[in-house]
């Protein structure tokens, strides 16, 4: 049987509550009754329960995680990041998803209610800032990862959509690319405004506005790739380069493009936008602007861990750079 903290306080003739105090560093204590009971803990190699420590000095231990859902590429690379610094800290991380809409957010809202965390690091699932503003604004510590430009009430981490936008067009236009396809992500989130806006600026800059009829809404998708390439083909539309608003899409972009028998980077540049590890194993491996997830998981999280140990939450942003990662989806006409 394991031992239990009965069984140290019988040895060591005390109370339970006097043991816990001596693993907790509680309360005004004899020092040969602490000397005693950290000897009898040593002889019978007690282990405290981690949670239970956790619990009597007021804390899970545990860090609450929220994301819409773990199928999104990059997703995998956020939560590597985070994962390596909460457990460094010897903490655990509890993960929720939004896969089942209301009842999903319903599961959540009762471990929130039960204070089976600490804290909360979030991706937020659309439609539930607000409802993040609270928690945060009635005590518990938040930490957002990609605001999608939506500035936040409380503390997060961000990139910089908009630079990184910019970066695809100068590299575009230092190659003479001069007619571009944009395959932008949904309209509402705010990276895709920033991107696009970042893109276009840069070509009004060099006197090339972008023509309405090649700036493509998309979903994300590999197929909504694909598809804003046929179509704009079909329609007669006619460019020499594509920046797509994330990887999927911009490989998407290239099939239909081979398809056509057009040739990529030949005819058409292709840039991506996030740089997943499909992004090199494309054909040809493809041109994109690396968004830095796993760095924005680890910032995420040391700020709470940060918090926990009495250093207080940034009021601005942890914004990390994006850079350019130029393959062979690109070069000159």
């Amino acid at each position: 049987m394991p031992i239990t903290i009965a069984d140290v306080a019988a040895r060591a003739g005390v109370s339970k509550t006097t043991v816990s105090r001596v693993l907790n560093g509680r309360g005004e204590l004899d020092q040969e009754t602490a000397a005693r009971v950290r000897r009898v803990i040593e002889e019978l190699g007690y282990v405290p329960s981690a949670r239970a420590v956790g619990l009597a000095r007021g804390r899970t231990c545990i860090v609450g995680m929220l994301v819409p859902s773990l199928t999104w590429p990059w997703m995998g690379e956020v939560l590597q990041g985070a994962v390596d610094v909460v457990e460094s800290a010897g903490y655990g991380l509890l993960l929720f998803t939004c896969n089942r809409g209301e009842e999903s957010m319903r599961q959540f809202a009762s471990q929130v209610s039960a204070q089976s965390f600490d804290g909360l690091l979030v991706i937020e699932p659309e439609g539930t800032l607000d409802y993040i503003t609270e928690l945060h604004r009635g005590g518990l510590p938040v930490v957002l990862i990609d605001d999608r430009a939506h500035q936040p009430l409380f503390p997060s981490v961000a990139t910089t959509n908009h630079l990184g936008g910019e970066s695809a067009a100068r590299h575009l236009l230092e190659l003479g690319r001069r007619r571009p396809l944009v395959i932008t992500g949904i309209e509402a989130f705010g990276c895709t405004q920033e991107r696009l806006a970042g893109f276009g600026e840069a070509y009004a800059e060099a006197g090339l506005p972008l023509d309405p009829r090649l700036v493509v809404e998309g979903d994300f998708t590999f197929e909504s790739g694909r598809l804003a390439v046929r179509q704009r083909l079909e329609e007669g539309l006619d460019f020499d380069a594509v920046f797509a608003h994330n990887d999927l899409s911009a490989a998407g972009a290239m099939q239909a493009i081979r398809e056509s028998g057009r040739t990529v980077p030949g005819d058409v540049a292709v840039v991506g936008f996030d740089d997943i590890p499909y992004a090199s194993h494309t054909e040809p491996p493809l041109t994109t602007v690396h968004q830095p997830m796993r760095e924005m998981g680890e910032a995420a999280a040391r700020m709470l861990m940060s918090y926990f140990e009495g250093v207080p939450l940034p009021d601005a942003p942890d914004v990390i750079p994006t850079t350019l990662i130029v393959r062979g989806s690109t070069r000159a006409p």
